[in-house]
């Protein structure tokens, strides 16, 4: 995938950068494969905005994606590489043997025409889903299984690609995109490649309205507040917190830990990602 810059016509084009989209088939998307999707703008059941900054943007719908790769067995083709607006990898259309339409992450260097499949008899070889019993040492990897069975729960951004180290007993050790170190059993499944758009992270949006179209509202620095609307307001110019960071609530932020520890998971982490 590449990138398109613009000529400087204003202010907001003159960085401005986003997708070429030449690798797209020129289709519109499977409609069995449709799903609406009501936007909660960060509000919770009750109303209340739980989740800041939230809001707006386009409207779209859902493209049910096959995260658990469990037609073992049958072979399947990609029919189309689709832009998805609800991630920023892009998706692919399978049509299998048995006559089902399904959607995937496209990984980098699949197809339209190739032939797709998974279970622990498939070929190695990328867009294939396979127990991490049955993949090499070293190869590359994404939507990998915490659990067996659950379907693919991570390593699912553009252009990241997690990897295998080593296998030791009933655990295959994987390094994951943040560096992280983890144990992962070998009965969990995972598809071989690394995810497409990789030039994602590079695109510059140059303006605020290009923000907003993606629903994205405005973040105001506490600074900028006043004294009764956040801790850090206030004060002559451009003024020093005078405090820890705090939250507008009064909680304290920026370093602060609030995750509670999840023992369960924690136990299989070999190297953090700090």
């Amino acid at each position: 995938m590449a990138l398109k810059t613009y000529k400087p016509t204003s202010p907001g084009r003159r960085f401005m950068s986003s997708a070429t989209f030449e690798e797209l088939s020129k289709v519109a998307p499977e409609k069995s494969l449709l799903v609406p999707f009501k936007k909660r703008a960060g509000r919770n059941n009750r109303g209340v905005i739980t989740v800041r900054h939230q809001g707006g943007g386009h409207k779209r719908k859902l493209r049910v994606i096959d995260f658990k790769r469990d037609k073992a067995g049958v072979p399947g083709k990609v029919a189309t590489i689709e832009y998805d607006p609800n991630r920023g990898a892009r998706i692919a259309l399978i049509h299998y043997v048995d006559g089902e339409k399904r959607y995937i992450l496209a990984p980098l260097e699949l197809n339209i025409g190739d032939t797709i499949m998974a279970g622990e008899d498939a070929e190695v070889k990328v867009g294939n889903t396979l127990p991490l019993s049955a993949l090499p040492a070293g190869i590359s990897v994404h939507n990998i299984e915490l659990t067996p069975g659950r379907g693919g729960q991570i390593v699912h951004g553009a252009g990241t690609a997690a990897q295998i180290m080593s296998k030791e007993g009933n655990y295959a050790l994987i390094r994951l995109p943040s560096k992280e170190l983890r144990k992962f059993h070998i009965k969990c499944c995972a598809t071989v490649g690394q995810i497409g758009n990789v030039n994602h992270k590079n695109i510059i949006l140059g303006k605020a309205g290009r923000s907003r179209w993606l629903g994205r509202r405005p973040s105001v620095r506490g600074s900028a507040m006043t004294p009764r609307d956040h801790p850090h307001g206030g004060g002559e110019g451009r003024s020093p917190r005078g405090m820890h960071p705090k939250s507008p609530w009064g909680k304290p932020s920026l370093g602060h830990k609030t995750r509670r520890p999840n023992r369960v998971s924690n136990k299989f982490i070999v190297k953090r990602r700090k």
